[in-house]
């Protein structure tokens, strides 16, 4: 028997996992001495398109030549890294000759791997350099990519080396129309994946950086806040249920300070001191960045307080308030909106929103100090919340009256 004779080359569909689209993914499979190894080349086909007799599509168009043209080239890179095993006298199977092909070594390190090593990193540092909330988004994202290369490759793991701008686009097309994901929850998961990608760059795992030439641009998204005729809607409101009225409390509360919802849960009596002016301060540090909040109370979020002083939820979790999950929070919301005649879509959010809007900005509060309330570290993140109201743009432009 000839070295030659020992490798065997055929390629199929595999109909048990069909991609989204409906199409099959196209598969190599590579066969020495009874032992064989399987790998995507990375393309899907239709079945009517498919000719299991000849391993290639069928047909005149661009797509199966484009198709036809990729196995062309998949036989030949293998049969070329085939002669290469013979002439070093390196072991050749089946297994072996596949990984060759894919450019992965034995100890070369792949996306799910860091990916998970990273995971495992942060999630014992909850609480240290990470929040709760980052870590789970860093679990999403991870889950999106494995299902993603499901999708492609019947969940098999990526070199690092195989990271390319093919893969990054296909990834973004994926999460649009596989997970059907806005363009601002994509980019925020193409932020978590250039964070791994970077730490591998930075370790000498990967040698060029697949983001070069890739570029997703945000959608301005306006998510709202009350206004003043709103707030004072709700506070107005007399809930006859326990559980709104607390959920309402909660939610101006955070009007009247900023605070997050993860930073209203974690408030504790301590929390609250006597400033040098005499009031009383909310001093924290936020969960999401751990910088400090230095807010002074106003009245409205000074009775809430005293309101659940006695409150057993309090007392015993020694907590300031009787705050709900976000979930839950955000559901309740949906109702006190309904009874309060309001028609925005309410959530724990738009709290800081309306604080930063309503309450200060356009208050004329100087944006440099809404900015240390809010715990940003830069201006520029403030500036999202920047919007004037058409109060305040009359009472500026009432001074031009007398002149015009």
């Amino acid at each position: 028997m000839t070295t030659r004779s020992m490798l065997k080359m055929m390629f199929f569909i595999r109909r048990q996992k069909p991609l989204r689209d409906g199409r099959f993914p196209i598969f190599l499979r590579i066969n020495i001495l009874g032992k064989s190894a399987d790998a995507t080349i990375g393309l899907g086909v239709s079945e009517e398109m498919w000719s299991p007799e000849n391993g290639c599509a069928t047909g005149k168009t661009n797509e199966v030549r484009r198709i036809n043209e990729t196995i062309d080239r998949t036989k030949a890179a293998i049969i070329e890294h085939y002669r290469k095993m013979i002439d070093e006298g390196t072991l050749i199977t089946a297994t072996g000759l596949r990984n060759a092909w894919l450019g992965k070594s034995p100890d070369e390190k792949t996306l799910l791997g860091i990916f998970k090593e990273h995971n495992e990193r942060a999630t014992q540092l909850i609480g240290k350099e990470f929040a709760k909330g980052t870590v789970k988004r860093y679990r999403v994202t991870y889950n999106h990519i494995t299902n993603y290369l499901n999708s492609i490759q019947s969940g098999k793991d990526i070199p690092l080396s195989q990271i390319n701008h093919e893969f990054i686009t296909g990834f973004e097309f994926y999460l649009k129309s596989g997970r059907n994901l806005d363009q601002n929850t994509v980019i925020a998961n193409f932020k978590i994946l250039k964070k791994v990608i970077r730490i591998a760059n930075a370790n000498g795992w990967i040698k060029t950086d697949p983001f070069v030439s890739f570029k997703l641009t945000p959608k301005k998204v306006d998510k709202g806040y009350l206004t003043e005729e709103e707030i004072s809607r709700m506070q107005n409101y007399h809930f006859k249920i326990e559980r709104l009225e607390q959920v309402r409390d909660v939610f101006l509360f955070g009007c009247f300070t900023g605070l997050s919802y993860t930073d209203l849960k974690d408030l504790r009596p301590d929390n609250v001191i006597v400033g040098n002016d005499g009031k009383l301060w909310i001093h924290s540090n936020r969960a999401k960045t751990g910088s400090s909040c230095h807010i002074p109370l106003l009245p409205p979020a000074q009775t809430i307080i005293e309101k659940y002083k006695s409150s057993p939820h309090c007392q015993i979790k020694h907590v300031l308030l009787p705050v709900y999950s976000n979930q839950k929070q955000n559901a309740y919301l949906k109702e006190i909106a309904d009874v309060c005649g309001i028609e925005k879509n309410l959530s724990t959010h738009l709290a800081r929103h309306t604080f930063a809007t309503t309450v200060t900005l356009n208050n004329d509060v100087p944006i440099e100090t809404v900015s240390k309330m809010l715990g940003h570290s830069s201006i520029k993140m403030t500036q999202i919340y920047a919007r004037l109201l058409d109060k305040k743009v009359g009472q500026d432009m009432s001074k031009l009256y007398a002149k015009y």
